[in-house]
């Protein structure tokens, strides 16, 4: 009886430490739990290093983006002004000021911008869906990886967007690179690191780097962008205002 109860409890030990690997292997990787901000200390303004880069564009892309301005300039059309946002890479490098937060499991990233609620999914191992089930959009398809303690994200599946300060074509390629520090006052900082190429937009890759800082026990706003036309629409038709001037 000795011997089987012995056999039992080692049995049960080696599961119990089987089942700690996971969370143990976890461990080994920064976690980017959290809500984020621009960072504010030295450097560039918007967390940019320096001057912030700009794309190289080809003559078709440069075309493009000059018939964009030259039908939106002096208007409010905008793709904000349609509840529309932003897209890669514009989501990451700017977003707008607004924060983000930052969900991680082992096997999905997904960060939620403040700006539009936009949702981006960064995807690992059997999570990852295939290019061809995907449709493209302004967030393309992001596969994640570890290198150590660095995050490699590459996206693609995207759509030609010159509705952006970053013009690319369905063509284009994103690998970003996250890095987590501490600074000297405790403040946690996310650095992203990011290169798009575009053999049918850019003359040549696109690379910029971007620093987030932690917000301790932050929380995202509600952004609801269609939310003040609904309002003054409701207090028109609860004021007895003709039902044709409430829908104008």
């Amino acid at each position: 009886m000795r011997l089987v109860s012995l056999h039992a409890l080692l049995a049960t030990a080696s599961l119990a430490v089987l089942a700690l690997e996971p969370a143990a292997a976890q461990t080994d990787k920064p976690d980017f739990t959290g809500v984020w901000t621009t960072y504010r200390g030295g450097g560039g303004p918007g967390g940019f290093g320096g001057p912030r880069a700009q794309p190289q564009l080809t003559p078709e892309a440069r075309a493009k983006a000059d018939r964009y301005r030259e039908v939106t300039t002096g208007t409010n059309y905008t793709p904000g002004g349609y509840c529309v946002g932003g897209g890669m890479p514009s989501s990451m490098l700017g977003s707008g000021g607004y924060p983000m937060e930052i969900i991680q499991r082992p096997e999905q990233i997904t960060i939620v911008y403040e700006a539009h609620t936009e949702i981006r999914r960064i995807y690992f191992g059997e999570r990852v869906p295939d290019a061809n089930s995907v449709f493209p959009e302004r967030n393309g398809r992001s596969v994640g990886r570890w290198e150590g303690d660095t995050l490699v994200v590459e996206t693609d599946r995207l759509v030609e967007q010159i509705d952006t300060q970053y013009p690319h074509s369905e063509e284009a390629k994103i690998a970003e690179r996250y890095r987590l520090s501490t600074e000297d006052d405790g403040r946690k900082v996310l650095t992203a690191s990011l290169t798009m190429t575009d053999s049918k937009f850019l003359t040549e890759p696109f690379t910029v780097e971007k620093k987030w800082q932690a917000v301790p026990n932050g929380h995202l706003l509600t952004y609801e962008c269609a939310e003040p036309d609904w309002l003054s629409l409701l207090d028109r038709l609860m004021s007895g205002t003709p039902a044709e001037s409430a829908n104008e």
